[in-house]
């Protein structure tokens, strides 16, 4: 039997405990009322497990039946989950300390049915605030459905915090200029999610850019001027531009002025205690319309600056702010500077992320969350493997160092091709290492979330999609530089397009593709061995499969044609300009299940540029 996260202490007995058809869930007097939702998330779950209904009632423990109690002497989200011969109790410090307990029960019964092993749990997170950060931004905006799924996928491996980054995406009053491309979410739905967020005991912590990466809204016709760059809404649209540039120009008392306006105006629909302004990669700051300001005092003097004033203008609201430490790692003592409720969120996405700039940050006496990352942006799986080493790496460094919160995070780069499912693993990570300090192998990690999450019986679903992942060799983010850097994106300058390739090396398409398949095959095969109810989770790993061996393909004949190097395959441009019409037709109705319209229509312009330049070839 598995259990994520894993309990911080656990101890079977020899007996056991029989749910009966007729048993009861029983809610003591003493819990709040917020447990009676609790017990119903119990009871769904008892029902599509065992096809029993259980009544739910309050009042004293009942044999035969499952018992939830508030009990004093526990720590705030301390549970014990005990399961008798007679009865299963649920003991919490609070009211999430019942719901953890219940998300525990509902993992045992979800792999013992009705008939439960006798034990005793003793549980409680190590690290406080633990959340999960979802672009929904750059590229995918999901449905409001969805957004409750994944809080529902949340509140399950007991994460309490969630973060939907936004830059654009949101239907900002008087700025229709910056959302009129896309479907951008709406005040009524982020109010929605926060009273959902709130039922699951996980606070919805509002993000604004609002420094840097604020690309749409500074290449407006009316807020242009506020660029660092000038002419900047003369500039093509470009997903790789949309990374590096579009920093506002802090030296222009405006730029505040509309900031803290839009800050003003998001953060009503939050009832969270916390606000992110991002203020991260900063790259155009001082070297454009502020460079006099930044020869004078220097860029890093320019960023506390500004910094300070939007903290401060948060802490005027009554709220607590929050900011990514990329910038400040370099000059940590910068720190004192800040209002002393700053919190500095920490990043850092490498397999080997080194260790420094936690320690500087903490020794100057930064409150800090760590903040790994699920590695799913620019590709089109998810690097599992990488995740996994990054995640628990991040974690032991909170650990170590006494971090206040653990926020993994999942960004959308160029366009977010990746599908969101694909980050529950690096999700589950995050939420296990984040809970307790015990050591879990990769191996073994992937076996209890393949068993968990996809009641795949033979808990080998994450180990094959994780080395489907390493298949990719002409990876979206090569697809998108190859486009965005070509001359004038046609094939008139040889010479130039000769050179678009000049680090890349493609020799192993043919071996890659050949495993790729092997492993989509064994997917197939574990169809059979899943639960029904998880089957359809499948198919986006089957689409995202075949786009990768498709890529790799379109990849191996442009070299070989353009740049006359010799590797295989080879294969007629112009039948892979048609299957990669036919495959992002599938692609498109995966998307769909999950996410608004958003900028799929970006998606579709880079293959639409791809099949006609197949076509020309």
């Amino acid at each position: 039997m598995y259990l994520l996260p894993n309990p911080q202490e656990l101890k079977f007995n020899d007996k056991s405990y029989t749910l009966h058809y007729n048993s009861m869930i029983v809610i003591d007097p003493n819990c709040d009322m917020a447990v009676n939702h609790y017990a119903k998330i119990l009871k769904d779950s008892i029902n599509h497990h065992t096809g029993f209904s259980l009544p739910i009632t309050r009042g004293e423990a009942v044999d035969n039946g499952i018992h939830f109690t508030k009990d004093s002497s526990l720590q705030k989200e301390e549970y014990l989950l005990t399961i008798d011969s007679n009865k299963v109790t649920i003991a919490g410090g609070d009211k999430a300390a019942i719901l953890y307990g219940v998300q525990t029960l509902r993992q045992i019964i979800a792999q013992k049915g009705a008939v439960l092993p006798g034990l005793h749990i003793q549980d409680y997170p190590v690290i406080k605030n633990r959340g999960f950060y979802h672009d929904v931004t750059r590229g995918r905006i999901p449905t409001l459905s969805y957004l409750k799924s994944l809080v529902d996928k949340l509140s399950y491996y007991k994460l309490n915090q969630l973060q939907l980054y936004i830059e654009h995406s949101y239907i900002f009053k008087d700025l229709s200029e910056v959302w009129r491309n896309g479907t951008p979410l709406t005040a009524e739905e982020i109010m929605e999610l926060d009273a959902y967020c709130a039922k699951l005991n996980i606070e919805l912590v509002p993000s604004l850019s609002s420094f840097g990466h604020l690309y749409e809204l500074l290449r407006t016709k009316t807020y242009a001027h506020l660029c660092e760059l000038p002419d900047s809404d003369k500039e093509p649209f470009g997903l790789i531009a949309r990374m590096q540039h579009h920093t506002i120009d802090t030296t222009n008392e405006e730029s505040y002025q509309l900031i803290t306006k839009m800050i003003a105006e998001f953060m009503p629909l939050f009832t969270s205690k916390y606000f992110n302004i991002c203020a991260d990669e900063t790259f155009d700051l001082g070297k454009g319309r502020s460079k006099k300001t930044a020869d004078e005092i220097g860029t890093q003097r320019m960023y506390i600056d500004f910094l300070k004033k939007l903290c401060d203008f948060v802490i005027s609201k009554g709220k607590i702010p929050m900011f990514w430490g990329d910038i400040i790692s370099s000059s940590p003592e910068a720190i004192k500077e800040l209002p002393e409720e700053s919190i500095c969120l920490n990043w850092g996405y490498a397999p080997d992320q080194r260790e420094y700039e936690t320690q500087v940050l903490a020794e100057a006496g930064a409150t800090q969350y760590l903040c790994p990352g699920v590695c799913g942006w620019n590709q089109y799986i998810n690097q599992i493997e990488a995740s996994y080493k990054n995640i628990k790496l991040m974690c032991s460094y909170a650990h170590k160092y006494k971090g206040i919160g653990v926020l993994n995070t999942d960004w959308g780069d160029y366009g977010h091709v990746n599908h969101p499912e694909f980050s529950t693993s690096g999700l589950i990570y995050g939420a296990t290492f984040s809970w307790s300090k015990e050591d879990i192998s990769f191996e073994e990690m992937n076996k209890r979330i393949s068993r968990l999450e996809y009641a795949d019986q033979t808990e080998s679903m994450i180990s094959i999609v994780a080395e489907m992942a390493t298949k990719s060799v002409f990876r979206w983010d090569d697809v998108v530089r190859y486009m965005e850097s070509h001359p004038a994106r046609v094939i008139s300058d040889e010479e130039a397009v000769k050179n678009n390739f000049p680090d890349l090396d493609l020799s192993t398409i043919s071996d890659a593709n050949e495993v790729l398949m092997a492993k989509v095959q064994e997917l197939y095969q574990l169809i059979a061995r899943m639960d029904t109810s998880k089957r359809h989770l499948v198919k986006p790993y089957l689409v995202a499969a075949k786009g990768i061996h498709l890529w790799n393909r379109i990849g191996a004949t442009i070299v070989q044609v353009v740049n006359h190097r010799e590797n295989e395959p080879i294969e007629d441009p112009c039948k892979l300009a048609v299957a990669l019409e036919y495959w992002f037709h599938g692609y498109k109705e995966v998307w769909r299940t999950v996410s608004k319209e958003s900028e799929l229509y970006r998606v579709q312009n880079v293959i639409n540029w791809y099949a006609d330049y197949l076509r020309e070839l």
